[in-house]
């Protein structure tokens, strides 16, 4: 079992245990994008827009990580969220 968390939570390429990292570009829309609905509740079509640039940025912010996760932990964290956006979706 150690050898798998190990393996499951060391980053390819500083060998140090990688659970979260810095926000990338994407994350940070996200949370911006979060905080803004979160503190103005936005009516009518700007609610709507900022509920899609939050889902967007989600959106690429997993794809991101399923392809150049930092350890298998970090790609299935985007896999994750790519499921759960697409079940929301419809």
């Amino acid at each position: 079992m150690r050898r798998f968390l190990d393996w499951f939570f060391r980053n390819r390429q500083t060998g140090e245990i990688t659970i979260a990292q810095m926000p990338n570009p994407a994350l940070w829309i996200v949370l911006a994008g979060s905080v803004v609905s979160w503190v103005w509740h936005p009516p009518g079509r700007t609610g709507a827009n900022l509920d899609c640039l939050v889902k967007a940025g989600l959106v690429i912010w997993a794809f991101d990580e399923v392809v150049r996760g930092a350890n298998p932990w970090r790609r299935c964290l985007g896999a994750a969220v790519l499921i759960y956006e697409a079940a929301t979706l419809v």
